[in-house]
């Protein structure tokens, strides 16, 4: 008796943690739908095609990275 009431318990268990799962997924979904885009996304795909970047363009602009940081 005490192990059907024990598996009724675990199957009870785990029908919650399925609807928290649900409940989370469909809170995501509404806020994606809901949260502002604002700007169209412009791919960059292709915009270098063709283009040879160096090591020496690198180094260039690692260097010019590097001497806008002030510590």
């Amino acid at each position: 008796m005490k192990q059907i009431a024990l598996n009724g318990a675990i199957d009870i268990l785990h029908k919650i943690e399925t609807i928290e799962k649900e409940i989370v997924d469909l809170k995501l979904t509404v806020l994606k739908k809901l949260a502002p885009t604002g700007k169209k996304i412009i791919s960059l795909r292709g915009i270098l095609k063709g283009v040879d970047i160096t090591d020496e363009d690198v180094t260039s602009a690692k260097k010019s990275l590097s001497s806008k940081i002030v510590i």
